[in-house]
C-alpha cells in the first residue's frame, strides 16, 4: 500500500515521536494536540496538493493514519 507508506512518512516527518502507523486515537488520547494538527494538515496540503477545510479538522478524522488518509482521499475525489 504505497499510498499508506508515503502518508505515514509525511506524518512521521509532522511529528517523529509519534506512532502514526499503530495509534488509533490519535487526538482522543491526546498524543497529537491542534498544533501538530495544523503541521500535519500544511504537509497534507503541500504533499498532496489539496486544501482541507476548516470543517473538517474534526477528531474523528485525525485519529488515526486510516483517517487520514480516507480524508486526503476524499478531498482527491478518490473515493
Amino acid at each position: 500500500m504505497e499510498e499508506m507508506k508515503k502518508l505515514l512518512a509525511i506524518l512521521k516527518d509532522a511529528n517523529e515521536d509519534v506512532d502514526f502507523e499503530n495509534e488509533t486515537a490519535l487526538v482522543d488520547d491526546g498524543l497529537i494536540d491542534s498544533f501538530d494538527i495544523n503541521i500535519i494538515i500544511a504537509a497534507l496540503d503541500e504533499a498532496y496538493d489539496i486544501h482541507i477545510e476548516v470543517g473538517d479538522i474534526e477528531p474523528e478524522n485525525f485519529n488515526s493514519a486510516e483517517a487520514i488518509l480516507a480524508t486526503v482521499k476524499r478531498y482527491q475525489g478518490a473515493e
